[in-house]
């Protein structure tokens, strides 16, 4: 199965960048997957993705979330929602792009006030690119941070279990 993680996050180095990374290798561990998550960080990629000509780094990138059997999908909470780098992004993909996909929303907030925005809007943006979403998404507080492991822990025995792939078969 291959997992791969989005991280819409402007900023390089970030938490959201961290907390992404963690929560697809809790998933990996609860569906028995041994092959290295792949990280798509768009720090890295912000200025090509808004230059006026294609960019092979944007391409490569986006080729490897739609061949993702497993998309974590993660940003921080911005203006209530997700960043407008991580839209810019997803707006490359054609439609019903993720079909086949399962994606997983996570955003890392501030303030409780804006956990439904995981759901409100980051879900039905995946699924309108044809992705599969298993529930709950992940909202992660800054505060929940140094408590992690639980977190994600919690998290994943709820979403394993919805995944189309839930056992790597050994051959």
């Amino acid at each position: 199965m291959g997992i791969v993680t989005l991280v819409g996050n402007p900023r390089d180095g970030s938490r959201t960048l961290a907390v992404a990374v963690r929560a697809a290798e809790e998933i990996a561990k609860g569906t028995g997957t041994s092959a290295a998550v792949d990280v798509v960080d768009l720090a890295g990629l912000a200025a090509q993705l808004f230059a006026p000509g294609p960019s092979s780094g944007v391409e490569v990138a986006l080729e490897l979330v739609r061949e993702a059997d497993v998309l974590v999908v993660a940003s921080p909470t911005y203006k209530g929602t997700y960043t407008g780098l991580l839209k810019a992004f997803l707006d490359r993909l054609p439609h019903r792009a993720l079909a086949g996909t399962a994606a997983l929303p996570l955003l890392v907030m501030g303030d409780a006030k804006h956990a439904l925005a995981v759901e409100v809007h980051l879900r039905p943006l995946l699924v309108e690119l044809g992705a599969t979403v298993p529930t709950p998404g992940l909202a992660v507080l800054e505060s929940q941070i140094p408590g992690l492991d639980g977190v994600l822990a919690a998290w994943a025995g709820q979403v394993v279990p919805q995944l189309p792939f839930r056992q790597e078969v050994s051959a």
